[in-house]
């Protein structure tokens, strides 16, 4: 029985929809609700948040393409400025399809004048009689534009007197986005994360021809097993499924086992799972050369490239502290000027080539120093500017207790 119904399509095409959006059937048949038939007036705006491969952006080109709904598909990402993003839109709307890009017909440098040349652009385009979606993906970039770039899409059925949806798309609730100086309040709708059930679903979907439903569904059990705990990501779980399906083959294509011997299957594959465990999310090697790996004799777990993972990393400031630290110690004070100043003036040479500055300082050992010289060679190394925060002096105390003891040693290691 379907579970996608809705009067203004037809059944076969809500059919299609419903096998392109598994496990989404209850968000899917809450926007049609939403969305109406093509002439009516729908919401002005929709605001849409969840986790990272939730399948928010998928299920919003799915449902749009399938349809056939006229809409823009912009990510904020790419038009990273208010006059980028305006000009794209109308673009999109003047070519009537996202994927054709051409120059824009007329620069958009305000607000004002998005609206005048959006209206104008439905009339060329025909749409006053059905509803246009407006859909900005990553919209989190909209904080970062000017402060009246995001109530006016709120607002832009509104401003523009037309019937438009703007669908914000986001990782981030939206209490972080609602301004201070108040505005519109969107239709929330929340995309949850896939549960393993889902996720099983999913990528057995994605079987090969050559090989039994019930057979990839075995291995994507296997998969999940290994990986759900540490890893979510409907698409890391997608390229480790893919990556490491031949493995779990070979048994079966050199006849040494049958598609159901499960246990001899998972003793060919575990080894390899577990070298897969260390490049989940890192993206350190290729498929390729995950490949050549796989054929290599090594003990499992040792993978080549991966050594500068293999130790604990230490905080972004706690990095500079111990490097700062090593300079303090084992360089004069009188030398910071001409280290760590741009404009330090001349230096006589005179003064520079001294009897008892020939003996090296790394064999007279470190000496002690204050902490306002430590932290003055820390803003000067560090290419951002720092605050004195108190994360920085809890950092100071960390790096003191723990490694200034041994600044040789670590250093060596870091």
């Amino acid at each position: 029985m379907p579970i996608l119904e809705h009067p203004a399509y037809p059944p076969a095409t809500l059919l299609c929809l419903e096998s392109l959006v598994p496990c989404r059937e209850s968000q899917v048949s809450m926007l049609l609700s939403i969305f109406g038939e093509r002439q009516q007036l729908s919401f002005p705006s929709i605001f849409i948040y969840g986790h990272t491969s939730s399948g928010k952006t998928y299920v919003m080109k799915t449902l749009l393409n399938t349809l056939q709904l006229p809409h823009v598909f912009v990510n904020c990402v790419e038009c990273f400025t208010s006059r980028l993003l305006l000009e794209e839109i109308l673009i999109q709307l003047h070519n009537g399809s996202s994927e054709t890009k051409q120059a824009s017909p007329v620069p958009c440098d305000t607000f004002n004048d998005f609206v005048r040349l959006f209206k104008q652009a439905l009339t060329s385009q025909n749409l006053q009689d059905q509803t246009v979606y407006v859909v900005l993906d990553r919209a989190e970039q909209l904080r970062e534009m000017e402060a009246n770039v995001l109530p006016a899409f709120l607002r832009l059925q509104e401003l523009t007197d037309r019937n438009v949806t703007v669908i914000l798309l986001s990782e981030i609730v939206w209490e972080m986005f609602r301004p201070n100086t108040g505005c519109f309040e969107p239709f929330i709708l929340y995309f949850p994360d896939y549960s393993i059930g889902h996720l099983q679903k999913i990528l057995s979907q994605n079987h090969p021809p050559e090989y039994s439903a019930d057979f990839y569904s075995a291995y994507i059990n296997i998969l999940l097993g290994v990986f759900y705990m540490v890893c979510r990501d409907l698409k890391e779980l997608q390229h480790l499924a893919a990556l490491n399906f031949s493995k779990y083959c070979e048994p079966v294509v050199r006849r040494e086992a049958k598609e159901r011997d499960t246990r001899k299957l998972w003793k060919n594959i575990e080894p390899h799972l577990k070298k897969a465990m260390q490049t989940v999310y890192l993206r350190e090697i290729s498929s390729s050369q995950w490949e050549r790996l796989q054929c290599e004799e090594e003990e499992p777990g040792q993978i080549k490239g991966l050594s500068a993972h293999a130790h604990v990393e230490l905080p972004y400031y706690s990095k500079f502290l111990l490097i700062a630290a090593y300079l303090a110690s084992y360089n004069p004070a009188r030398t910071d000027k001409r280290f760590f100043l741009k404009h330090h003036g001349k230096i006589k040479k005179t003064n520079f080539m001294k009897k008892h500055e020939k003996t090296s300082n790394h064999l007279l050992g470190p000496k002690p120093f204050p902490l306002d010289r430590l932290l003055a060679i820390l803003y000067s190394i560090v290419d951002n500017r720092v605050a004195p925060t108190a994360n920085i002096f809890s950092q100071v105390s960390q790096v003191h207790m723990y490694l200034l003891l041994f600044p040789v040693y670590c250093l060596w290691n870091f």
